[in-house]
């Protein structure tokens, strides 16, 4: 008989390897004998999905017999994660009796994701889940939350909120509210999750908010924009990611710590309209002001088309100088890019690093792009250009020409090389190699 070696070894090696087999598989070895039970009783993680299972009974009724083994045994499990996907109205309800399971336990990272399930069918999450519990991580995906009175998660740092309903704004802003130690949050809302006015935690140094543009049954367009609002007050908010454009009102206080912005979806194409409306205005403006102080911005196509919609049609500039940002990541439309580009630059005068981005650089429409004005950044601080996907056609060469001709102090024009000929790419870089260049110091590089 060949020799069991594998037993042999340490029980944290076999633990190890145990943790890099598919959740199911390594628990399977629990049968082969008293010490194999003992090894499984260390994997420290949970990862479950309902799809690798035959049916959707078969999985639950896996989870249920391990539950039930780790509350039995003395485990050190800390961390669980279940994917669930649900797609008969007849499946059963059980995230409800398993978050009860583990509550009490020395559980603190729990991770349930609901994928595609229709939000008549959305489970409701159980008080054991928010009241005296120890999460120290908690993403929750389609799950609904009923009327919360009392919220304690005394240990909790990072929560990520996606697609969930909610009985109120009340009991949302209780959820987000109640951690003392909350730092990082990310919500993504649905459009019919019961909510119209968002408001913030205390506590936060990051945070993400965007919408879900409902399931194919209309919820965008009977969704009421008028009084909805997302209202920002985080005294230690470092980093902030904006894809909301639905609300009616964004507003942040508080923003002297902000140090790094994504800007986008911040103002819809229902915007552009209503933007000439002082109080709409007013909003915008102070939008952009209190996010002026940041030291990193990432501007998204979407954003640029509602600026370009301002500067060219009303006559109307929302942007605020943003004196303290060095990186400004930004995605252009070739359309009017003449103007937008020096307009949105002469905004960040003291930028030193910008990363860039064309819209469909190819299109006939950017045959004839010309850039000839000089804002100060280019005189004074760029000292780093990056244009990703650059592949050589006449607006990109326009772009590499404007910077390595009107920058006086640049030092790195970086090519985020896209062509698939050798000998295309022989030829375009003979003709970037031969551009004139206004800093002496100037490099091209490809990447």
């Amino acid at each position: 008989a060949r020799e069991d070696t594998i037993s042999k070894l340490p029980d944290p090696l076999l633990c190890q390897i145990l943790s890099h087999l598919p959740t199911k598989d390594a628990f399977r070895t629990s049968v082969l004998s008293h010490r194999w039970r003992s090894v499984c009783l260390l994997v420290p993680n949970l990862d479950l999905d309902s799809s690798e299972f035959p049916d959707y009974d078969t999985f639950v009724s896996f989870i249920d017999k391990l539950l039930a083994f780790f509350r039995e045994e003395n485990s050190v499990l800390y961390k669980v994660k279940l994917s669930l996907q649900k797609e008969d109205e007849n499946d059963q309800y059980c995230v409800t009796r398993w978050i009860d399971s583990v509550a009490n336990t020395k559980l603190n990272h729990l991770d349930v994701e609901c994928i595609l399930v229709n939000r008549k069918f959305l489970e409701v999450v159980p008080q054991s889940l928010y009241i005296e519990s120890k999460w120290y991580s908690l993403p929750l995906h389609r799950v609904s939350f009923g009327e919360l009175k009392s919220v304690s998660l005394p240990c909790l740092k990072t929560m990520r909120l996606e697609h969930n309903v909610y009985a109120s704004d009340a009991s949302l802003e209780l959820l987000i509210s109640s951690p003392p130690v909350l730092e990082d949050l990310s919500i993504v809302r649905m459009v019919p999750d019961n909510v119209k006015v968002l408001r913030r935690s205390q506590t936060l140094t990051s945070f993400h908010v965007d919408y879900l543009y409902g399931e194919g049954d209309g919820f965008v367009d009977v969704f009421e924009r008028e009084g909805s609002g997302v209202f920002i007050d985080a005294p230690r908010l470092k980093y902030l990611k904006f894809e909301d454009d639905l609300s009616d009102v964004k507003v942040i206080t508080n923003s002297m710590s902000l140090e790094k912005v994504n800007v986008a979806f911040v103002f819809g194409e229902n915007d552009f309209a209503h933007v000439i409306d002082l109080p709409k205005r007013n909003m915008v403006s102070n939008f952009f002001n209190s996010i002026s102080g940041v030291k990193e911005m990432k501007i998204s196509l979407y954003t640029m088309e509602f600026l370009d919609y301002n500067w060219v049609c009303e006559s109307y500039d929302p942007l605020p100088q943003f004196c303290n940002v060095s990186t400004l990541k930004v995605k252009f439309s070739v359309l009017n890019l003449d103007m937008m580009m020096p307009t949105l630059l002469e905004s960040f005068p003291n930028r030193n690093s910008l990363v860039l981005k064309l819209d469909d650089p190819s299109s006939e429409k950017a045959a004839n792009v010309r850039l000839s004005s000089v804002p100060l950044c280019l005189l004074s601080s760029l000292e780093f250009v990056k244009i990703k996907r650059f592949n050589g056609g006449p607006v990109d060469m326009e772009v590499a020409r404007y910077f390595l001709e009107k920058s006086q102090v640049l030092k790195k024009l970086v090519l985020d090389f896209k062509c698939s000929a050798f000998e295309q790419g022989f030829y375009m870089l003979r003709d970037l190699i031969a551009l004139p260049r206004r800093s002496s110091s100037s490099q091209i590089l490809l990447c």
